[in-house]
């Protein structure tokens, strides 16, 4: 057999091609009546498939015109001619996909799409083609380049998809419904219910979709609501294929017989205007496809797996004459298609051959086909070949251009002489760090650049402020010498040190001597720290945000109370704000302003910190205002609506925050339009003029708020966009006024740092005025007047440099809807009547509370501060003092400062952002009491999440109303964990390994345990905790958590969400039990709960010597409770049991607390067996029960 003109494969595939090709025709086929059909008696030569150039094509009548091997062996499953471009489309059952351009069907590409699964239907699109397999719908460009990847249920068996609009896809399959796809957003927007056992062929008119089930129906559903309007049973047996034009519906499939299936020659045809069924079409092939091919007539094209073809009209008779036969090369045709010119038709056979057939020589796919892209081809000059051995070898050989300037080489050795570029300085961080062996230095990578890469400085001095713009680099420990860089040591980008002990041995009161709390930066998106505990410090803010309380599972409110609650309790120790930053990602609106940063970003200050900040402080307000205008009471949580803060009308930020605006348009017609509109925040307008004027704060204040500005608007009075005035005016002033500074160019920093200045020379001036009486005054005569002997207790001049901003601020409403603003300081008097008049003329002072700085380190890539004024109530609780004081909260470095700090802006590395100013007496305009919004229905029983969790499958028992715990009450608790993201580390060159950021844990179970009464032992809280963030591993050997346990719809676990046992655990907290665990330092760490230290009895410290290491719960328990737990994985009922049985024992044995002599020699006891026993539990097998040792007789004794 000849197998020229095919891929060479193909000979070692010849026998099972062509072993079953049989020239036997259908017994009801006159042979004789074949059009154009040539049958070889011994087999179908391959050399047949390309179409030589002597094959004649008749106009009008389809012949075969082209054939080629789309993959060998490899069945064809799917073909789809391209609705835009000249191209067919091919996917195969191995799941690879190719395409042929044209009539010569020339290979275009060729690329993989599933590994797996075969390709069950392609769509092209103007951008690219979809592709659907059994559970995954791909997006690709005609390249082969991923554009989306969209992975459906494994449970799904998708077999047909759907285009009903450019942007809106339905896929069907084996299953009870279809899914509702929108192709811009790449998510599910509907799932419309159908019968069982699915859907597998879709169609769809102007009237209807049309939807084929395997059982042999074809229902008709509405194209807005998807329900069905009408149903027509086709068949008996099975739906093969069906297709629609006009008001006809031709259907082909399977009748039930009594030996099975058999394929049914008469075809259904409905008409779709009188909704019934007309004479069936009876015809001469075993139908598998068919298609409408209306060209002069609707004429129908119905193909059978064999090969045979026939074209008849639906609503005539089927005439043998019209019969005509595809020659495959394997023994069935798996595929058919139709082009949209009705000029073409491709089939595919079952050994990965396609077949062209056209009615014209040259055929078009389209009737309007755009141009297709093709790859250009590597075009490469032929240069003559080069022999660098010969010496006499002329260099004019290489072309160069030609140019009519002077070449470099022209020029005299007078004027040019070589200069050999320096190499940069070695960085400082090296050189401090650098560890030497020898006359080799070793140092880590301070990572303030790519690997491999040294910049060169085109200039001498780079530009001081670089937009901004700043490169993440390593962090700098607190040993590092002040005259390295410019920024101060405080305001530096502190970070953690990680040991093998993790925190635990982190000395925190390094950097935070008060009794603050801080907040850990290593979470992702912590930059809004500092944000988070100016908040905090807005004492009205506080109080309302702890009495809140919803039923929403990510509600920012909620998990900024129980932020703040944990800063409440904290007597020093840094909290983490985990909990409120997983409900903060959640938030679409937050991932749209771009506030959500990847790990990526934040390590490569990719962020502008400055403008992430100030947009955090508009998102925050605003999303805390709309989550507290909810005014339903959920009545799960019947506490939060006993707040004071509660009202009828706006939301209590509404009422702090919310500024009343009067919009008004003017057009140059004179037709005004005033609206009404409110804003949380104000940003900052500077002027347009760049000279040195002074120009006080409270101007450009005054500017911003009352903006005015030209722009184009619609006039309805002129019918059209005009040149308007926009003027803003004030209604009503707010109780805390927010200024989002927008510092984020050379420009606006250069106008701070003018301004700074003029203000300095004008305050020099003053003072200098004031105490010489107009006598000469040296700058360096200034260090007396702040002493007691001078004659006047003035600033220095340290305190004046790089201030501009006042520290008060007096706004007034004037008659005519105006708004003054003058800076104020308290010696003066008020300009427009004194200070207890204020109410009664509109005028009020605004004292500065807190700023928020950028920082610009070029060495940690940045970082934010804040300045907080922190009030009286606050020391109150804390310190049990009453008086005001200004500190430096960065991170979890706190550090009290002089006021004048906080208003000082060095433009080089310290940019403000936001500014906090609150009216005076603003807290005794509002109720500050605090009440408890957690009640104690939270413990009571609740449903789970998990759709197939059972009774039978409960693991615990509710509190009933009569077991309440009680102050004092022990309660077991154990938690497990999965890892949401993994350890970041570095090897050092000394071999030694650095910890940079520790893996990221989410909390998966947490159990609660009875301690006492008649239930003892028995849980009464084992809840998983289902999360929607990505599991990186489920560390299944130590949690006993598997893939599938934390997924509502395949868990049988008692599924909650984390905020549902958050508020079980705070109620405990609250109440005052007395947790009992081991290692609950960790666990309540992740959890990010604050418990105080009396109300947590942990096994690891009971048992535990100093200077010792710690003791697992498994060696302990087989010590001393002969238990042997954790066997394969961990079990958190099964822990936490065993360290209540723990402390039992350690009651026992210490006789509680009063005999630590003799409990002292039981430890000694148990680290003497464990060093023995190398800490490792005997096998069931091996040695036996420690209480038949001698070592545990002196136990036993006491």
């Amino acid at each position: 057999m000849n197998f020229e003109g095919l891929d060479p494969g193909l000979a070692e595939y010849a026998p099972a091609m062509h072993s079953a090709l049989d020239p036997v025709l259908d017994a009801h086929l006159n042979p004789s009546l074949l059009q154009n059909v040539e049958l070889d008696p011994e087999g179908v030569a391959l050399e047949a498939l390309p179409v030589q150039e002597s094959v004649h094509i008749m106009e009008g009548v389809y012949s075969e015109l082209h054939s080629v091997v789309a993959e060998v062996g490899v069945p064809v499953s799917v073909s789809h001619f391209d609705l835009h471009e000249e191209m067919l489309w091919v996917g195969s059952h191995g799941g690879h996909a190719t395409s042929f351009f044209g009539p010569t069907l020339e290979r275009y590409s060729s690329f993989q799409v599933n590994g797996s699964d075969d390709i069950r239907q392609i769509q092209s699109l103007e951008n690219g083609i979809l592709f659907l397999t059994k559970n995954n719908l791909k997006y690709m460009a005609r390249g082969g380049l991923i554009i989306f990847d969209y992975l459906l249920d494994e449970s799904e068996d998708m077999h047909s998809l759907l285009l009903t609009d450019s942007s809106t896809l339905l896929i069907g399959g084996l299953q009870n419904h279809i899914l509702e796809i929108d192709l811009n957003t790449v998510q599910e927007t509907q799932k419309y219910a159908v019968e069982t056992p699915g859907v597998t062929i879709m169609r769809q008119t102007n009237r209807f979709f049309f939807c084929g089930h395997t059982s042999g129906k074809v229902s008709l559903r509405d194209l807005r609501t998807f329900k069905v309007e009408h149903e027509f049973d086709a068949f008996s047996g099975s739906l093969s294929d069906f297709d629609v034009h006009g008001n006809l519906l031709a259907t082909c499939g399977f009748s039930s017989r009594l030996t099975g299936l058999a394929c049914d020659r008469f075809l259904k045809v409905y008409d779709l205007r009188m909704m019934r069924a007309i004479t069936p079409l009876q015809v001469h092939v075993d139908p598998a496809f068919l298609r409408f091919i209306p060209t002069y007539t609707s004429r129908l094209a119905i193909i059978s797996q064999s090969g045979q073809c026939q074209f008849c009209e639906p609503t005539g008779l089927a005439n043998p004459a019209d019969i005509f036969h595809v020659n495959p090369v394997g023994p069935l045709l798996m595929t058919f298609d139709v082009s949209a010119s009705k000029q073409a038709l491709a089939f595919g056979d079952s050994e990965g051959c396609v077949h062209l057939w056209t009615d014209s020589p040259e055929p078009s796919f389209n009737p309007y086909s755009r141009e297709t892209e093709f790859a250009l081809p590597c075009l490469v000059d032929s240069l003559p070949p080069l022999d660098w051995s010969q010496d006499l070898l002329p260099l004019s050989l290489i072309p160069v251009p030609l140019t009519a300037d002077t070449l470099l080489s022209d020029w005299p050795a007078a004027n040019s002489a070589p200069a050999p570029r320096r190499a940069p300085p070695v960085d400082a961080e090296i050189l401090r760090t650098m560890k030497k062996v020898g006359f080799i230095g070793y140092a880590p990578n301070p990572r303030t650049r790519l690997r491999n890469q040294i910049p060169y400085r085109l200039k001498e001095s780079d530009s001081e402020f670089d937009s901004f713009s700043q490169v993440t680099e390593s962090p700098i420990g607190r040993e590092e010498e002040p005259h390295l860089h410019m920024v101060s040591k405080k305001y530096r980008k502190v970070t953690i040190k990680y040991s093998k002990l993790g925190l635990e041995d982190f000395d925190f009161k390094h950097y935070n001597k008060t009794l603050f709390a801080g907040l850990e930066p290593h979470i992702p998106n912590a930059y809004c720290n500092c944000m988070i505990q100016v908040l905090y410090f807005l004492e009205p803010v506080r109080c309302l945000i702890q009495n809140h309380l919803c039923q929403k599972e990510f509600c920012l409110a909620c998990e900024l109370g129980f932020l703040f609650h944990m800063l409440d309790l904290s007597r020093g120790d840094p909290c983490q704000g985990s909990n409120f930053l997983r409900a903060f990602r959640t938030i679409p609106e937050a991932s749209a302003l771009g506030l959500i940063l990847a790990d990526s970003d934040e390590a490569s200050g990719k962020g502008n910190l400055a403008r992430l900040i100030q947009r955090w402080n508009r998102f925050i307000l605003t999303q805390l205002h709309q989550d507290l205008q909810e005014l339903e009471v959920p009545q799960a949580y019947r506490g939060a609506g006993g707040s004071s803060f509660c009202s009828s009308g706006d939301s209590v930020i509404g009422q702090l925050f919310s500024c009343e605006m009067e919009n008004c348009s003017l057009c140059r017609c004179g037709s005004e339009t005033v609206r009404a509109s409110s804003t949380l925040l104000f940003t900052l307008s500077y002027p347009e003029d760049k000279t040195g004027k002074n120009c006080d704060f409270a101007q450009v204040l005054k500017r911003s708020i009352c903006l005015e500005q030209n722009t184009q608007a619609w006039c309805d009075n002129c019918e059209k966009y005009q040149p308007t005035i926009q003027t803003r005016n004030i209604r009503h002033l707010p109780d805390i006024l927010v200024i989002n500074c927008e510092v984020n160019s050379l420009k606006e920093a250069d106008f701070w740092r003018m301004q700074a200045e003029v203000a300095f020379k004008m305050a020099i001036k003053k003072h200098s005025g004031e105490i010489s009486k107009n006598k000469e005054f040296a700058l360096a005569d200034w260090k007396e007047l702040g002493s007691p002997e001078g004659m006047l207790m003035c600033p220095s001049i340290e305190e004046l440099k790089n201030v501009w901003l006042p520290f008060s601020i007096q706004m007034k409403m004037t008659k005519n809807k105006g708004l003054d603003v003058c800076n104020w300081t308290d010696g003066d008097e008020m300009q427009w009547g004194p200070a207890r008049a204020e109410e009664e003329h509109g005028v009020y002072v605004y004292d500065l509370m807190a700023t928020v700085v950028h920082i610009l380190d070029s060495r940690t890539g940045g970082s934010l501060v804040a300045h907080i004024k922190v009030g009286e109530t606050y020391h109150q609780r804390k310190e049990g003092v009453t008086h005001q004081q200004w500190y430096l909260f960065n991170d979890f470095l706190i550090e009290p400062i002089d006021k004048h700090e906080a208003v000082q802006f060095d433009m080089n590395w310290k940019v403000p952002a936001i500014l906090y100013y609150i009216k005076r007496n603003l807290n005794s305009k509002y109720n500050l009491n605090i009440k408890n919004p957690i009640e104690a229905n939270v413990l009571l029983a609740e449903a789970s999440l998990a759709r197939k969790q059972r009774k039978t499958h409960t693991t615990f028992i509710p509190l009933m109303l009569n077991e309440m715990p009680q102050v004092g009450d022990l309660v077991g608790l154990d938690a497990e964990f999965v890892t949401l993201n993994e350890e970041e580390a570095e090897l050092r060159s000394d071999g030694t390994k650095s910890t940079i950021k520790p893996s990221q844990m989410s909390v998966a179970r947490i159990t609660c345990v009875r301690g006492q009464g008649p239930n003892e032992g028995i849980p009464f809280i084992d809840d998983y905790i289902s999360t929607q963030e990505q599991v990186v591993d489920y560390l299944t050997q130590y949690s006993g958590i598997k893939p599938g346990d934390l997924d509502a719809k395949i868990s049988s676990k008692h599924l909650t969400t984390l905020k549902s046992t958050y508020l079980k655990l705070r109620f405990l907290i609250d109440i005052g039990v007395k947790f009992v665990g081991h290692g609950l330092q960790k666990d309540f760490r992740v959890i990010n709960l604050m418990v105080p230290k009396d109300q947590v009895l942990d096994t690891v410290y009971l048992f535990h010597m100093p200077r010792k290491r710690m003791i697992s719960l498994r060696f302990l328990a087989w010590y001393f409770l002969d238990l042997k737990i954790q066997g394969e994985t961990h079990d958190s009922i099964e822990d936490a049991r065993t360290a209540l049985q723990l402390y039992r024992k350690y009651l026992e044995l210490s006789k509680n607390g009063t005999e630590p002599e003799s409990f002292h020699k039981v430890l000694k006891g148990l680290y003497e067996k464990g060093r023995k026993m190398d800490w490792k539990v005997p096998e069931p097998e091996g040695q036996t029960s420690p209480k038949s040792a001698a070592v545990f007789s002196s136990v036993l004794a006491l």
